[in-house]
């Protein structure tokens, strides 16, 4: 009868509907990009100061300070291919690229960016992204090692650093207990000193070592401190340290946004290059 065929029908066309509908939110949430995955960044993309701005915001021009200080920079792949002279000539002296992340990521821009700070004749040295929650310290500081973290007794190498801060793929604390993270750490800067001769610079936000540590003191009497804090001032210092060696204050300065002042002239500098 035409009425039972046109309900057939009806039928038909929703369930086909449903069906397409279905299997097109299927495919929103499968590719890459679709809402949801967005949230997270890719792995390998963390580089000093990740979380600094969202979690401790970001205040005022720092205090015109520098003939006592020493201008840097870090770089990440997210700079690409550096333009060394005109960091140079703009008064950069100093710089440190990052080399690894966790055990999985190795910055393709490396290369470029280690060598060409060194061939303009900066003092530059290379950093770590922690990641704790993916591999040990061991692990961690043997991959740096291997792959651009090493030292050598040139004038121009700066000791390896330790990128230890928020987790921009999760939990902040990268689910570690305060004291799983001190022995984390500790494991790190061990073998680093082990492989290389040298302590590790570590590189953190008093905020984020507070709440990650609980303000752990037992690093400051052997490993220099670098602390991140964008405002007019390096802040409060983490317990243990009783001055910062650099201070990173700002992500948004002249050629390179990440810019850094060592706390002394260059001779300092070198000094810390020398050992």
């Amino acid at each position: 009868m035409p009425v039972h065929r046109s309900g057939t029908t009806g039928r038909s066309r929703l369930a086909t509907a449903a069906g397409t509908l279905l299997a097109v939110l299927t495919l929103l949430i499968t590719l890459p990009g679709a809402a949801g995955a967005t949230d997270t960044p890719p792995r390998g993309s963390a580089h000093l100061g990740t979380g600094v701005v969202a979690h401790d915001g970001q205040g005022g021009a720092p205090r015109d300070n520098r003939a006592a200080q020493t201008e840097g920079v870090d770089v990440s792949s997210h700079q690409g291919n550096v333009n060394w002279a005109a960091l140079w000539n703009s008064g950069v002296k100093w710089a440190y690229v990052k080399a690894t992340e966790g055990t999985y990521y190795k910055n393709p821009y490396f290369a470029q960016q280690y060598g060409g700070s060194y061939n303009i004749g900066m003092i530059r040295g290379a950093y770590h992204f922690a990641t704790p929650d993916t591999a040990t310290g061991t692990a961690q500081a043997d991959y740096f090692v291997n792959n651009g973290g090493g030292w050598s007794r040139d004038g121009k190498t700066l000791p390896g650093a330790l990128d230890i801060e928020w987790n921009p793929y999760g939990a902040a604390c990268f689910g570690k207990t305060q004291s799983g993270m001190v022995t984390w750490i500790r494991d790190f800067l061990n073998r680093y000193r082990a492989r290389t001769g040298r302590d590790a610079v570590i590189y953190t936000a008093t905020s984020w070592w507070t709440q990650c540590t609980g303000n752990y003191s037992g690093f400051g009497a052997t490993n220099p401190l670098w602390i991140a804090r964008y405002n007019t001032t390096p802040g409060t210092l983490p317990a243990g340290w009783i001055y910062q060696t650099m201070w990173q204050y700002t992500s948004s300065g002249p050629i390179v946004g990440d810019h850094n002042r060592f706390n002394g002239a260059y001779d300092r500098v070198v000094a810390l290059a020398n050992g």
